[in-house]
């Protein structure tokens, strides 16, 4: 439930019921109210423990309960195969861009990333640390406004993996089957590989957020920051015949990987080889639950929440489409469901634009320094009404501005 707002652009600021204002931030994300609300009883005392969860000890009977129900859940959103194992890390997702070539990629043997944005770019430059790595794909012609076609990947002769990214938080684009007309269906879209080559996947600002298709992928991950929880934790996502690695280095030899940087150590430990990130693990438990609780009658949580997010898009979309005032960065094929990036027709109306914001009560809508403008990042968590509320804004900002 929200206040009305006859005039948003000049209205005092915007406020659930509860009196918080809309977090449009790329990350960390807003979280959904009612496991912020079970985290602050959680905090004091856990499941009539008497003891708070920040307090728990990581091989306590509470916390083991905690983790397999995190483990539990993950497995039955994604309807994963048995022969993939989850992982909770550390690090980041960008702790990966250097992991997984670690683990999986021999310094001979080039990788291929296909690169749609800055982090993509980034994964890219970090695998070149062990070797070979080729791209075999990218948009940064245009700005990285849309995403390649298949025909246009060029793929190495024999590639230890191909690697993408499957939303791209700064410039707003994401990977979706189209029609026949080459129309968006929303349904996501991962790269055609060659046969038998491992795909690897960055799913950080998407996951969950609609049905995937983890068989088709031999690794993905995700920091927990966006959809999964709050920063503190990264969950992979990684096919068993991918675990026990020793790739050749540089020398020929087997590459020496760290202990606390092996994939198989985590798997082995179910996540827990040394004191894992309990706090950021437990959140994103909850918000496991949260998203099961989607599923309705015949409709999977993640079939449900893919036509949530597509109606909390459609609110801003349909405002861009209809003006000639604003202009979307993202070509409509490959526009991102989480993260809409837009730009006023003047630098300074932008800035304008995210300080009358701020004022109605949207945080955190400047866009990225690359692309400018204004980005809203309208994760699972974000309820429809806030993107309702922003489009309204938006339409009260060109008529006054415009």
């Amino acid at each position: 439930m929200t206040t009305t707002i006859p005039n948003p652009a000049a209205s005092p600021v915007t406020r659930l019921a509860s009196g918080r204002i809309f977090n449009f931030s790329a990350g960390p994300g807003c979280l959904p109210e009612p496991v912020l609300q079970q985290i602050q009883a959680d905090t004091v005392n856990i499941r009539g423990s008497g003891v708070g969860i920040l307090e728990h000890s990581h091989r306590g009977k509470v916390f083991d309960a905690v983790l397999a129900e995190a483990f539990a859940d993950f497995k039955a959103i994604a309807n994963l195969p048995a022969n993939y194992h989850v992982l909770f890390l550390t690090g980041g997702a960008t702790s990966q861009n250097f992991m997984i070539p670690m683990n999986l990629k021999p310094h001979a043997q080039p990788a291929d990333y296909i690169t749609t944005g800055y982090w993509a770019e980034k994964s890219l430059e970090h695998a070149r640390a062990f070797g070979a790595a080729h791209e075999a794909g990218t948009s940064k012609d245009k700005n990285h406004s849309y995403i390649p076609a298949d025909a246009a990947l060029k793929f190495s002769a024999n590639p230890a993996y191909v690697h993408y990214c499957s939303n791209n938080t700064i410039y707003g684009t994401e990977w979706h089957e189209l029609d026949a007309s080459g129309k968006n269906t929303w349904r996501h879209r991962a790269p055609a590989v060659p046969a038998g080559v491992p795909l690897v996947c960055d799913a950080s600002s998407d996951i969950y957020s609609r049905p995937f298709d983890f068989s088709k992928h031999a690794l993905v991950y995700a920091g927990a920051q966006k959809n999964l929880g709050a920063a503190g934790t990264t969950v992979v996502v990684i096919r068993d015949d991918l675990l026990g690695k020793t790739p050749a280095d540089r020398d020929g030899q087997p590459r020496t990987i760290p202990w606390m940087l092996n994939y198989t150590t985590f798997a082995k430990d179910e996540s827990r080889p040394n004191t894992p990130p309990v706090f950021a693990i437990y959140i994103c438990g909850l918000v496991f639950k949260w998203i099961r609780s989607h599923a309705a009658g015949s409709k999977s949580a993640l079939e449900a929440l893919a036509e949530y997010n597509q109606r909390k898009a459609k609110h801003i979309y349909d405002v861009i489409d209809a003006s000639s005032f604003y202009k979307g960065h993202a070509h409509p094929s490959a526009r991102s469901l989480m993260n809409i990036t837009f730009k006023c027709p003047a630098p300074e109306l932008d800035d304008l634009f995210c300080k009358e914001a701020g004022k109605a009560g949207f945080d955190a809508l400047k866009g990225h320094r690359s692309t400018g403008g204004m980005r809203a990042s309208a994760y699972n968590a974000m309820p429809e009404a806030g993107c309702k509320a922003l489009a309204d804004f938006m339409r009260e900002f060109e008529r006054t501005k415009g």
